[in-house]
């Protein structure tokens, strides 16, 4: 391994030139030029750089694509219930916020989404104030939900050999099994050394079958993903449900070593599948060589989600008490934030780094964006500072998305007017978002993190706890206390 002073030395060396290709180290692992952050054990992450504040008189309109996904928060909680803080590259703020459930309104008649803002006093900077977007995807009972078409598609190489991995994944994989309804249909595909078909396209009314299918799976040999990943879409082909819930759910630790294996490889075989109209869900297993940069990527690039399985209860809250959010109720979500320039003076986007668009790819339907599932609500902060308080337009807050099946996108307009100044009292979903935003700044190591700290973090969620179904935000809170 190369000394501290090399690794510096040729980190300035790729500043000056930008052909220095080596590592160099960094306070949480070792980094190579485009950002990838490997750390102890060969977990993979990619470093991204915090948004900065943005002038609105140099850039009114800021665009970007939603994030439905929670790995980011659950692989955090795995650290932290080891003693451990995570790596810094690994923390997407944008997932912690969007881990948890809001209490946001059900979309108007005929929309398949609705859109929610509030403006708030910033918590941890007494000079900027907090822009809340809220989105809700509409809800529909599991009765009244599309008929599923499911491929398991199941790593069971080496690497895959302990509780935490395979383990975790047969649990859960039973767990949906068994919620699943008669007319919904199963696959299971495997992969190791190569791929195989462990079941063919079963009725999930022989579940006993599919369980006893699941119940064998051993793990051995390396690691030959994307030929399980081209088999598992040529099994969902041949079973499509038009106007169903076609997809694949992929669990892994993503340590590809077989075939096409690079993140670039990965993410052009997927952009090619997803135009099949399968979607694709990847689960995040285990620790030591996790790859989050890469299943975090493929899930984006596939029309899909990506989830991280610490535990039983997050085992639970995936495949039950979240298992509607598998049924995509809008997809290629945009949204896009024009700020009054006499209002407001600069903003940051609080997350987000890597859903970022161009303003122009708002109104191109083919500019791929991100999925959200029936009942899923997704929420965004930005930190803004104002050039005057009192009663005026804040914002437009625009968002594009499409219904299932359809090319074209549906726009939905939302004026956000605000009088920060007022005493109005601010919500429980402001003030639990801005706790897990404050959180995640702290686990980030942010520059931006201000005066937020521990006190303010438990302080915000505290009181913010009437709604909450499943208990994840009292859970938050205890997961905070364990923070030294």
């Amino acid at each position: 391994m190369k000394t501290q002073l090399t690794a510096v030395a040729c980190f300035i060396f790729t500043l000056m030139i930008s052909g220095c290709q080596d590592d160099y180290s960094g306070p949480n692992g070792y980094y190579d030029y485009d950002g990838l952050a490997e750390f102890s054990g060969g977990e993979k992450y990619k470093d991204y750089a915090e948004n900065p504040f943005v002038e609105v008189s140099e850039q009114p309109v800021s665009t970007f694509s939603v994030d439905a996904d929670g790995a980011s928060y659950a692989n955090m909680r795995r650290f932290m219930n080891l003693g451990q803080l995570p790596p810094k590259a690994s923390v997407r703020i944008e997932e912690y916020l969007n881990y948890f459930t809001y209490d946001y309104p059900e979309p108007q008649a005929g929309e398949n989404v609705a859109l929610v803002s509030e403006v708030a006093a910033c918590p941890w900077n007494n000079e900027h104030y907090l822009l809340r977007l809220g989105v809700k995807g509409k809800t529909v009972p599991l009765s009244e939900l599309p008929n599923s078409n499911y491929v398991f598609l199941i790593d069971v190489s080496g690497s895959m050999d302990s509780p935490d991995k395979l383990g975790v994944l047969k649990s859960g994989f039973k767990t949906l099994t068994n919620n699943l309804r008669p007319q919904d249909r199963i696959a299971i595909v495997t992969y190791a050394g190569s791929a195989g078909v462990l079941l063919q396209s079963t009725p999930a009314t022989e579940k006993k079958k599919i369980i006893a299918a699941i119940d064998k799976l051993s793990a051995g040999g390396s690691t030959a993903g994307a030929e399980g990943i081209t088999t598992a879409y040529e099994i969902a082909m041949e079973h499509f449900v038009e106007g169903g819930n076609n997809r694949v759910i992929l669990g892994t630790d993503g340590d590809f070593n077989v075939g096409p294996s690079s993140t670039e490889e990965l993410i052009e075989l997927i952009e090619e599948k997803r135009e099949s109209g399968v979607y694709l869900t990847v689960l995040g297993v285990g620790g030591g060589n996790l790859n989050d940069h890469m299943m975090e990527q493929i899930a984006n690039k596939g029309n899909g989600n990506y989830e991280y399985i610490d535990n039983a209860d997050q085992i639970k809250k995936v495949f039950t008490h979240e298992v509607e959010r598998f049924y995509t109720i809008a997809k290629d979500v945009k949204l896009q934030v024009t700020f009054n320039q006499q209002t407001v003076k600069n903003y940051r986007l609080i997350g987000y780094e890597n859903r970022s668009l161009n303003e122009d790819d708002f109104e191109n339907d083919t500019v791929d964006a991100g999925e959200i599932g029936v009942g899923q609500t997704i929420t965004a902060l930005y930190e803004v500072k104002l050039r005057t308080t009192g009663l005026n337009t804040f914002a437009q807050f625009d968002l594009r998305y499409k219904k299932p099946g359809d090319s074209n996108s549906r726009l939905l307009a939302h004026t956000i007017t605000a009088d920060p100044s007022s005493k109005i009292a601010v919500s429980e979903n402001m003030r639990f978002a801005s706790s897990v935003a404050a959180f995640g700044l702290l686990m980030k190591e942010s520059e931006y993190k201000g005066t937020a700290n521990k006190s303010l973090v438990l302080s915000l969620a505290t009181n913010a706890t009437t709604y909450d179904p499943h208990g994840y935000r009292k859970e938050f809170i205890e997961l905070v206390k364990k923070l030294k």
